[in-house]
């Protein structure tokens, strides 16, 4: 499996992010994005994902399902988590797993991968902010995807959950998935590919 980007160029109200963007990840492999602030990180996360509209380019999943498009076969993890306050952890995983299509078994599976396992009946409206990215990491775990979109992935988390997103990270991988994570520092991969935009040349 192949993510390949042609010549990509994003357009974000009516300023050209970036132009020309070409690269390409096998599986098992982790491209980590890197650059300064507005240099266009999450702009292609989220044109990989499907939610910005490719202004010039190609973008291919080779190798995945002909059917789906290539953000139908990606995890999107963002800045902002996706729960319901009211719900309880349980529920909102839930919620997510039947929405995306997956196996509800896992669910618990998935909490206890992320350490929230003995909060699973807690409304999430008390969860701390780095419980709350916890719980939006565990869809990676609950729902198998090739490609998971990571942006600022360890944002809000302690030492000890970011060893916990590692290892999923390289679990995912050795099984022939493919990150592209945007990130300012280290995820904990051992030496990713980097692409670094709004470098010169």
């Amino acid at each position: 499996m192949q993510l390949a980007a042609d010549n990509l160029t994003c357009v974000r109200g009516g300023r050209t992010v970036f132009a020309g963007l070409s690269f390409a990840v096998a599986g098992g492999e982790a491209l980590v994005v890197t650059g300064r602030n507005g240099a266009g990180k999450s702009s292609l996360l989220r044109m990989i994902a499907g939610l910005v509209r490719i202004a010039d380019g190609r973008l291919t999943l080779d190798g995945g399902e002909a059917e789906a498009s290539v953000g139908e076969q990606a995890h999107y993890l963002g800045h902002h988590d996706a729960l319901k306050t009211s719900l309880s952890v349980r529920e909102n995983l839930a919620f997510w797993v039947e929405f995306l299509g997956g196996d509800r078994d896992k669910v618990t599976t998935a909490l206890e991968a992320v350490g929230l396992a003995p909060l699973a009946g807690l409304p999430a409206a008390y969860l701390s902010a780095g419980q709350r990215r916890r719980l939006s990491i565990a869809r990676l775990a609950a729902v198998e995807r090739p490609l998971w979109l990571l942006d600022e992935p360890t944002s809000a988390l302690d030492v000890q959950s970011q060893e916990r997103l590692a290892g999923l990270m390289q679990a995912h991988l050795g099984k022939g998935g493919l990150i592209v994570a945007a990130t300012h520092g280290p995820i904990g991969l051992a030496a990713p590919r980097e692409l670094r935009l709004g470098a010169k040349g």
